[in-house]
């Protein structure tokens, strides 16, 4: 019999760190990752609890002491988008309105168990507002870093919540670059680059799993800034994968505004990693990241699902709002992004009519009530 290899901490130079050891980064300056975990079967959910940690025992550690305010667990509706059936995750219906609140539960549960008190977070805004809530709740000072073009509502949360907030002018990565200079002063606990917050995003494979009667869809429509939900899926399934759970993994379909599309330009060119130029401003403030720190593992991710990329142009992204809202589905454009590219992909050679196609719409327009205020006029 072989010997079972605990859980550890791994950067892209291959050197391995302790999963108790609370560090952000490897020590040649890469994101980390964590080692592949077996996966669960139904019997490992605990079905008493309504909230994603049913699915704990699918975490690398037992995190006994949980920051939890009710995180996953949101609905699987069915809607039809350009005559396509598609499957909708509703992320809003998380705590504080967006996908976010998935990783930062799992992150935060972390880093109070380290004893770390003080954290720093860079953010578009869901990113921001999710940890400054998740640090309220473990009883921790957050502070916020946000581009100063932020919507308005997300920084009014993050304050609510009592995080300290400093808006950044510039752009979203000019605000991750001052991010890192402070990280030397607090811990730095961003959800782009901290392996924990992967891990608890990658809890919603297991939640569109059992949603899916224990099986997995031929295909997930993603919007994708830096990517951490493409990772989250990717990890969750594959590790539904390895446990025999699920016969395949499903295919990967990332959408991208024209305006900021670094990874979809990558993927096009069959580049290691995110295409580097000046790219436009785009109304999916959520996307709007030129240079995505875990770029080649986002890529690698889409690519080892036989998944691919669709750009969408600035104009198609305000009707695929309108369209949602027409349904009864007020998504923030960001995630619009997403059902604006489902003519793309299935101009590609995906979404079949027999096949199972998810599509996560990651978060509230009410948390963009300016950008939504554009639109409408």
């Amino acid at each position: 019999m072989s010997e079972t290899i605990p859980p550890y901490l791994y950067d892209r130079s291959g050197t391995r760190y302790s999963i108790e050891e609370p560090r952000w980064r490897g020590d040649d300056s890469s994101p980390l990752m964590i080692s592949d975990l077996s996966g669960i079967d139904p019997a490992d959910i605990d079905t008493g609890e309504r909230s994603q940690w049913r699915y704990r025992a699918a975490l690398p550690v037992d995190i006994q002491d949980r920051v939890t305010l009710g995180e996953g667990c949101t609905p699987m509706l069915t809607t039809n988008i350009g005559g396509i059936e598609v499957k909708v995750k509703p992320e809003w219906f998380n705590p504080t309105a967006s996908f976010k609140d998935r990783g930062s539960s799992v992150m935060v549960s972390i880093l109070r168990s380290h004893g770390i008190t003080s954290i720093l977070e860079d953010s578009s805004g869901n990113g921001g507002s999710s940890v400054a809530a998740y640090a309220a709740a473990a009883g921790m000072h957050a502070k916020i870093l946000a581009p100063a073009s932020t919507s308005a509502n997300k920084i009014l949360q993050s304050r609510f919540h009592n995080a300290e907030i400093e808006l950044v002018p510039g752009t979203r990565d000019e605000t991750a670059a001052e991010a890192l200079r402070q990280s030397e002063q607090f811990f730095y606990a961003s959800h782009n680059w901290h392996p924990y917050f992967l891990q608890g995003v990658k809890l919603i494979a297991y939640e569109i799993w059992e949603d899916l009667g224990f099986e997995a869809p031929e295909n997930i429509i993603v919007p994708a800034g830096a990517g951490s939900l493409v990772l989250g899926c990717s990890i969750g399934f594959g590790e539904l994968l390895r446990a025999g759970q699920i016969a395949r993994l499903p295919r990967i379909l990332v959408a991208q505004p024209e305006h900021c599309s670094p990874l979809a330009r990558a993927h096009a060119i069959s580049a290691l990693d995110a295409v580097e130029r000046d790219w436009k401003p785009t109304i999916a403030e959520g996307t709007s990241i030129a240079r995505p720190v875990r770029g080649p593992e986002v890529l690698a991710a889409v690519r080892a699902s036989g998944g691919t990329f669709q750009t969408v142009a600035e104009g198609h992204i305000a009707p695929a709002v309108r369209e949602l809202a027409s349904r009864g589905l007020y998504a923030e454009p960001t995630s619009a992004v997403a059902a604006a590219a489902v003519p793309g992909f299935a101009a590609q050679g995906f979404l079949a009519p027999d096949e199972r196609t998810v599509m996560v719409l990651t978060g509230s327009a009410l948390k963009a009530a300016d950008k939504m205020a554009q639109i409408l006029n």
